[in-house]
């Protein structure tokens, strides 16, 4: 019994110096836009895209989100508006370049979680200023399924960060 207990006051001690001293967990679930219309930059999802961004919504449906960012561009705004209406968050322009500009604003939630609709050309990047390492090397040109879940962990001995790689 007496083992049993100290491993139980161990893990309490250890709790309440994890609050003390600011320990958190953010998460981020970053994804390339759905499907497009056509090859223009200015270009909407087609049907198949309107799809998916409902399965992203699905996906992300018990996860508690604090934030939502797209690009300012029409088809990030929509993969990521049937998740923020689901949700009941506004859908947060940043811009595409440079991704340290979003990963600093990212890099600051204690306790907070944000999905992050990007392009092929930033979604990599972006896991990659948020400290994960990405196991896909290039996002081509007809991937839209990555779901990439990055988690960072304080803790009183250091930052620890995770990453899931999942298609949806």
């Amino acid at each position: 019994m007496l083992p049993n207990r100290l491993l139980l006051q161990t893990g309490l001690l250890s709790g309440i110096a994890c609050c003390l001293l600011n320990c958190s967990t953010a998460t981020y679930y970053v994804v390339r836009h759905a499907e497009r219309a056509n090859e223009t930059d200015t270009t909407s999802l087609s049907a198949v895209g309107l799809q998916r961004a409902d399965k992203l919504a699905t996906r992300l449906g018990l996860v508690k989100l604090d934030s939502i960012y797209a690009t300012p561009y029409t088809r990030t705004r929509q993969t990521a508006l049937p998740t923020a209406r689901a949700k009941n968050l506004p859908v947060t322009q940043y811009p595409t370049r440079p991704p340290t500009e979003l990963s600093n604003r990212l890099l600051t939630f204690k306790g907070q979680s944000a999905l992050v609709v990007g392009h092929s050309n930033t979604v990599l990047p972006l896991v990659a200023a948020l400290g994960a390492k990405p196991t896909i090397a290039v996002i081509n040109h007809g991937d839209y399924q990555y779901l990439f879940i990055v988690t960072r962990r304080q803790t009183p001995f250091g930052k620890r960060v995770y990453l899931r790689e999942e298609t949806y």
